[in-house]
């Protein structure tokens, strides 16, 4: 795989994303569920609520990078926050 530089957290990020899809899988088969309706005023599943914090998640990074000057993880401490409320009240 010499087409692409791969670095230890680059294959730490994909291994989680892939373990978490792993475990959302596992868990819509072993604990079926029915969409809820939260603050957003949607109905979403677990996949759902998932797909919203990796797509903020990825929104505050570029943010932290582009305006804040301290170490990124900051960036990862607000995630895993905005990550909790997500799966809380969406």
């Amino acid at each position: 795989m010499s087409w692409m530089a791969w670095t230890v957290p680059t294959a730490i990020f994909f291994a989680v994303i892939a373990c978490l899809l792993v475990t959302f899988t596992i868990l819509a088969i072993r604990f079926p569920e029915t969409p809820r309706v939260g603050v957003l005023r949607i109905e979403t599943t677990r996949g759902d609520r998932l797909f919203i914090t990796l797509l903020g998640s990825a929104f505050i990074n570029l943010a932290w990078l582009g305006l804040v000057s301290a170490p990124q993880w900051g960036a990862l401490i607000v995630c895993l926050i905005y990550a909790a409320a997500v799966f809380r009240w969406v």
